[in-house]
C-alpha cells in the first residue's frame, strides 16, 4: 500500500459532499492499490433487521450496530461473487463482537500482519484469495466513533502501512462527518421547503376559521367527544357527509392533544394520482425513478412528532394499504429507492364520507387497516340535522367573506335566516359558505337575497324535517329524542320500510346504512326491510 495512493484518495474525497459518493470513493480508491483485495466501511447506526441477522444471538446491545455502507474488491478465485454488495454475511456486526466489532466499540485499531498465524473467521476465504494481512481502523471525528474502515491485503502490511492507514482514516472520518452535515442541512432545507409549500396550500384551501360555530345539541355532543379523545394518542376516524367540517374537527383534536406544538399535516388522498401515493406518503431517494432528481421527504416524515390527517382515506389504493398499515403498527417505513429503515412517531386522524364497512366487504379496503384507523370513530352530523346553528354560521361566514372582499358587513334578519333554514343543504357547511359568498358578491343594495339557494340546480328534499325552532330557543333532550324518532319514522315510511339500497332510508338521509341501523336500534325502531 503506497502513501501516494492514500493522499490521492484523500484529495478526491475532500471534494465530495454526498455521503454515498464519499464512501464509494474511499473503498474504490483503496482497492485501486495493487495489493488491496477488499476494502469495506461499516458505520454505526440504529439496529435494524435484527430478526434477519445471523449474529443476533451474540448481540448484547440491540440499540445500535455496525452497518455495512460501502464495499469494493477484486476477487481472483471466487467466480460469480460480487464484493460490492451490501447485503452479505457481514452486513450487520454487533458492537464488540469479533475484530471489527471490537474496533467499533473501543476505537482501538487492529492489525493482523499474517492472517495464517492469527485468523479465526473465514480461513477458507483467506486461503483461496491469497489474503496475507488484515487491518481495521476506527473512523473517529471529534472523539465520536463513526464506524470502521477495514482492508484485506494480498501483500503483507507493515507497521508503516498501518500508520499511513491511521492518518488516512482520520481524513476519511472528517469527510464523512462533513458529508453527513451537508445531508442534514439539505434535509432541513427540504423540510422547510415542504412546510412552506404546505402552509401556502393551507392558506389557499382554508376552510372557515378554526372555530366550531353553533349551539345545537348535536354540535355540543361533537365538542364533548373531541374533548374526550383529543388528549389521548388514539387513532380517530371522522365520518360524515362531504362538507360537514371533518377537517375542522381534525384540527380541534390536534389542538387539544399533547402534539399541539408540532405540525398537523393534511393529505387529501382523493387528489393524489395513483402512481404517486407511495412517494407522497413516504418520500423517495434521488434517482429512484424517472423524474426523481433529488431526495424528497414524504408526509409521514413531515408529520413526525405531530399529527397526520388522512382526508378521504377511502381513496387509498388497496396495494398501498399494507404499507400504510405497517407504518401505523411499527412506526417504520422506507423511502422509494432507499434501503434505510426510518422511524416515525405520528398520530393518525382519518376522515371519509364513504361507508368503509361496505368497502371492506367488497374487498376494496383492508379490514385490519379499517380497525387500526377506527380505534375511535366520530360521526359528524349533517347541517340539516342542526338547523338551529344555521343563523350563527351564516352570520359568521358573512363576516369572514366581507372582511376578505373588503366590503362593509351585511346584516342578517329573521326572514333571511328562515329562508336558509328551509333548504335541505345537501352540500352542508361548504355549500352554505358558497351560498353566502355568492349572495355577498351579488348584493347591490345592502340586502342579501337567498331566493335561489340551489344556484340553478334541481334539489330534492329527502323527507319533511321537523319544524325549526327559533334561533334563540332550544329543545330539551326529551323533545329532541321525540323529534328524531318522528323523523326516522317519516323517512322509513317514504322508503317503504327499507334501510339500505337505492331509495332506502339511509340514502334519503345521506347516512351509511350501518349508522342508520344503530340510530334505529337506539330509538327502538324496527324497520320492516
Amino acid at each position: 500500500m503506497k502513501l501516494e495512493t492514500l493522499q490521492s484518495i484523500s484529495l478526491a474525497v475532500a471534494q465530495e459532499r454526498d455521503l454515498d459518493a464519499v464512501l464509494c470513493k474511499i473503498v474504490q480508491g483503496l482497492v485501486g492499490d495493487v495489493g488491496i483485495a477488499l476494502a469495506r466501511i461499516w458505520l454505526i447506526g440504529p439496529a435494524d433487521h435484527c430478526s434477519q441477522c445471523r449474529l443476533q444471538p451474540s448481540c448484547l446491545d440491540k440499540r445500535a450496530c455496525l452497518r455495512l455502507m460501502a464495499s469494493a474488491g477484486k476477487p481472483l478465485h471466487s467466480p460469480g461473487e460480487d464484493w460490492s454488495r451490501l447485503n452479505g454475511e457481514f452486513c450487520r456486526i454487533p458492537l464488540g463482537l469479533g475484530k471489527i466489532g471490537a474496533v467499533g466499540a473501543m476505537g482501538e485499531p487492529v492489525l493482523v500482519s499474517d492472517v495464517s498465524l492469527n485468523w479465526t473467521t473465514r480461513q477458507e476465504f483467506a486461503q483461496r484469495e491469497g489474503i496475507r494481512s488484515f487491518a481495521a481502523q476506527p473512523l473517529i471525528f471529534r472523539g465520536d466513533i463513526l464506524g470502521v474502515l477495514a482492508i484485506f491485503s494480498r501483500t503483507y502490511l507493515e507497521e508503516q502501512n498501518f500508520l499511513w492507514l491511521r492518518t488516512f482514516a482520520d481524513h476519511a472520518a472528517v469527510a464523512l462527518a462533513h458529508s453527513r452535515a451537508f445531508e442534514e442541512n439539505a434535509r432541513l432545507r427540504e423540510r422547510l421547503e415542504l412546510e412552506n409549500a404546505y402552509l401556502r396550500e393551507e392558506v389557499q384551501n382554508r376552510f372557515i376559521d378554526n372555530e366550531m360555530i353553533g349551539n345545537s345539541l348535536a354540535l355540543k355532543r361533537v365538542r364533548e367527544t373531541i374533548a374526550m379523545v383529543a388528549p389521548t394518542e388514539a387513532s380517530v376516524l371522522i365520518q360524515g357527509e362531504s362538507g360537514t367540517g371533518k377537517e375542522l374537527v381534525a384540527r380541534a383534536i390536534h389542538n387539544g392533544s399533547q402534539r399541539r406544538e408540532n405540525a398537523l399535516i393534511r393529505v387529501n388522498c382523493a387528489s393524489i394520482p395513483r402512481e404517486l401515493f407511495e412517494s407522497e406518503f413516504f418520500g423517495h431517494a434521488k434517482g429512484a425513478f424517472t423524474g426523481a432528481l433529488r431526495h424528497r421527504a414524504g408526509r409521514f416524515q413531515l408529520a413526525d412528532g405531530g399529527t397526520l390527517f388522512l382526508d378521504e382515506v377511502g381513496e387509498i389504493p388497496l396495494e398501498l394499504q399494507g404499507k400504510l398499515l405497517r407504518v401505523l403498527q411499527e412506526g417504520q417505513y422506507e423511502r422509494i429507492g432507499e434501503d434505510l429503515t426510518r422511524q416515525v412517531h405520528v398520530r393518525i386522524i382519518a376522515a371519509t364520507n364513504r361507508d368503509l364497512h361496505a368497502e371492506v366487504k367488497r374487498g376494496s379496503f383492508r379490514e385490519d387497516l379499517f380497525y387500526r384507523l377506527s380505534v375511535f370513530p366520530l360521526e359528524i352530523p349533517p347541517l340539516r340535522f342542526r338547523k338551529e346553528d344555521i343563523g350563527l354560521l351564516a352570520a359568521h361566514l358573512i363576516r369572514l367573506t366581507c372582511r376578505r372582499l373588503k366590503l362593509p358587513e351585511f346584516p342578517l334578519d329573521d326572514r333571511q335566516i328562515a329562508q336558509l333554514c328551509e333548504y335541505h343543504w345537501p352540500g352542508n357547511v361548504r355549500e352554505l359558505q358558497n351560498v353566502i359568498e355568492r349572495a355577498v358578491i351579488m348584493c347591490s343594495d345592502g340586502y342579501l337575497r337567498f331566493d335561489d339557494l340551489s344556484g340553478g340546480r334541481t334539489v330534492e328534499t329527502a323527507v319533511p324535517l321537523p319544524p325549526t325552532a327559533p334561533v334563540d330557543s332550544f329543545l330539551t333532550e326529551e323533545k329532541w329524542i321525540d323529534l328524531e324518532r318522528e323523523n326516522l319514522l317519516a323517512v322509513l315510511r317514504r322508503a317503504g320500510g327499507r334501510v339500505g339500497g337505492p331509495g332506502g332510508a339511509a340514502e334519503l338521509l345521506g347516512l351509511r346504512p350501518t349508522t342508520l341501523r344503530s340510530r334505529l336500534k337506539a330509538r327502538d325502531i324496527r324497520p320492516s326491510k
